[in-house]
């Protein structure tokens, strides 16, 4: 009983001894989910799930009418105010000018005109052959077409002296939001067909054709990267020895060769209870989640398949 109980000690540290040198984890490549931007109809699924696509591929259409519409408008909007913009800064034409010039000639004339009518009512009015009220009626005709003179005078200022700097101002203004707004509704235009972002495997796609996506949903489902990575649990004895760019061997499971692969990530703290809530024997026991990338060679590696990575 003795002999027994030496040999299953010998037995049970040489295995703890070995599953101390092991990481073990599954391979994994990174998640990308493609959400919609609005609520709008799913129109076409150019490719199928499972799909091994490359950064730009379309992955999902979705209805782009009214958004086509709204980018219509804004190029309305833009063409508005570029036009209203040139129209200050080219100033008034000769043709504006000379009929501004016209109504001034022509308001002095009926000035002068009133003029002598009313001094001729003026001095009929002291002989009596006038009333109190044709003397007034004279001079408030006077009066106005004097204002008129004025106010053609102005106009005439106006166009031979051009746009204000301020006018200027608020019109190149004017373009630049015009020009933004539809930058922004072009973007939105554009967001409605989804692209694949990262070369990659399409894992999923939640939504059918024919169907209204709620915005802020996934609608495709990318795995990225060509060769998938190695994510696994490093005992807390062999953290020390190890550091982002080390090369380990991974062993997976199905494949007879052992794999070579780089530590491209490890958690700086454990994934379970805190050190300092643990004394020294049970602080060789908490994992630190990391990751080792396996070479581009490798591509043809599902993800989920169990793994594991030789420790120094």
């Amino acid at each position: 009983m003795r002999y027994i109980s030496f040999v299953l000690f010998i037995f049970l540290s040489a295995c703890s001894n070995s599953y101390g040198n092991i990481a073990l984890g599954t391979l994994e490549r990174e998640r990308i989910a493609h959400t919609a931007t609005i609520n709008e109809v799913v129109i076409d699924l150019p490719v199928i799930q499972g799909t091994t696509v490359t950064k730009g591929t379309v992955l999902v259409r979705l209805d782009d009418t009214l958004q086509k519409a709204q980018v219509t408008k804004a190029q309305a909007e833009v063409i508005r105010a570029k036009a209203s913009l040139e129209k200050l800064q080219s100033g008034a034409r000769k043709e504006e000018i000379a009929d501004a010039r016209a109504k001034v000639a022509g308001a002095r004339a009926e000035l002068v005109e009133s003029r002598v009518s009313y001094k001729r009512t003026k001095d009929m009015a002291k002989r009596g052959l006038a009333s109190k009220a044709d003397l007034d009626k004279s001079l408030a005709t006077r009066d106005a077409i004097f204002a008129r003179l004025k106010s053609a005078q102005e106009q005439l200022l106006v166009l031979t002296n051009g746009a204000r700097e301020e006018d200027l101002t608020i019109a190149e203004a004017s373009l630049e939001v015009a020009n933004a707004v539809l930058a922004s509704e072009i973007k939105k235009l554009s967001d409605l067909t989804i692209v694949a972002t990262r070369d990659g495997i399409l894992d999923n796609l939640p939504w059918n054709l024919g169907e209204r996506v709620t915005a802020g949903s996934p609608v495709a489902i990318l795995l990225a990267g060509k060769a998938p990575f190695a994510r696994v649990y490093v005992p807390e004895p062999s953290r020390i020895k190890i550091k982002i760019g080390d090369t380990l061997l991974v062993h997976v499971d199905g494949i007879k060769k052992t794999l070579s692969g780089k530590l491209r990530w490890i958690a700086t703290e454990p994934a379970f209870t805190p050190y300092y809530a643990l004394n020294q024997a049970e602080r060789s026991r908490l994992m630190y989640l990391a990751e080792i990338q396996l070479p581009d060679s490798e591509a043809r590696l599902p993800n989920g398949i169990p793994v594991q990575v030789e420790l120094p």
